[in-house]
């Protein structure tokens, strides 16, 4: 395992291989000479980081999608009425 540098703290990378299509290489290498990335390793690593993040957060937007609010809204009041003469007077 070597070890990287995320914004001054050092964290722990593994290095893999991957195939790339000769066009998304070429690209990078365009991105890395014109200086938005420093490497082809971080160029790939901030594009993966940024789509996971979309996957996770399109999942979380379809998994509350199934969501029933009028039911969760019953819910939630349920469940303060039922604690509302345990709270504290202000």
């Amino acid at each position: 395992m070597i070890s990287g540098s995320t914004g001054g703290v050092a964290v722990p990378v593994a290095k893999i291989a991957i195939s790339l299509e000769r066009s998304l290489v070429d690209q990078i290498d365009r991105m890395v000479r014109s200086g938005e990335f420093p490497s082809r390793s971080r160029a790939i690593q901030d594009a993966l980081q940024e789509r996971l993040r979309r996957v996770s957060r399109d999942r979380l937007a379809r998994e509350c999608a199934k969501l029933n609010p009028a039911q969760e809204a019953h819910l939630a009041e349920e469940g303060m009425a039922f604690e509302a003469d345990q709270w504290p007077q202000y």
